[in-house]
């Protein structure tokens, strides 16, 4: 599957990576913050499409589970699975439900960039998913974010935001417009402007 073509909603497969207390109380309040509206809101964008989820905790016997925020959000079917592998796609489990679902374009966002992020791009695009990255919806501490994305970048991921895949799934006017009157209640997260 070619990267230059715009990302679909019916072939994607949101994947939430690690949003944990113990990752995101790394993080600057700010930016902690910000990564946690912006991965809730995608959650929620992509209950309303239809976009299957997929959401992992690193060692969860260490963690107490995804972040009380991301759980408030997330529909009791959507699995959640102990990650002990740093690239998500290297953990037969997780593989397998990703392969369920059928779908061919992993969309990836939570923490870290550098580490469970890049490698679980590294390790799907090995086997021949395509994969998009949400820049402003994945975080690490310090200079780790730069590195990561430019890991992923140079490995030929894609690299979008939040509000660029948002259009990309919607694709029409008629049906932003149809979310945004369906999801009042969704609170758009700050700075970002539709």
């Amino acid at each position: 599957m070619k990267n230059h073509s715009l990302i679909q909603a019916e072939d994607s497969v949101l994947i939430v990576i690690d949003v944990q207390d113990n990752f995101t109380e790394k993080l600057e309040a700010t930016q902690s913050e910000s990564l946690l509206d912006r991965v809730c809101w995608l959650t929620g964008v992509a209950t309303w499409l239809g976009v299957p989820m997929i959401v992992t905790v690193e060692d969860m016997d260490h963690a107490a589970g995804p972040s009380a925020k991301l759980k408030q959000m997330l529909a009791p079917t959507v699995p959640t699975f102990n990650k002990m592998i740093f690239g998500l796609g290297d953990q037969p489990d997780i593989l397998a439900e990703v392969a369920k679902t059928g779908r061919k374009t992993i969309v990836l966002v939570g923490l870290e960039t550098d580490v469970c992020v890049t490698q679980s791009a590294l390790s799907l695009m090995s086997r021949g998913y395509r994969v998009a990255i949400i820049t402003d919806a994945t975080a690490s501490p310090g200079d780790g974010h730069l590195a990561g994305l430019a890991r992923m970048r140079d490995a030929v991921a894609i690299l979008t935001n939040t509000k660029g895949l948002f259009y990309e799934w919607m694709r029409t006017v008629e049906r932003s417009r149809r979310f945004e009157m369906e999801c009042a209640n969704l609170k758009l997260p700050t700075g970002l402007v539709l």
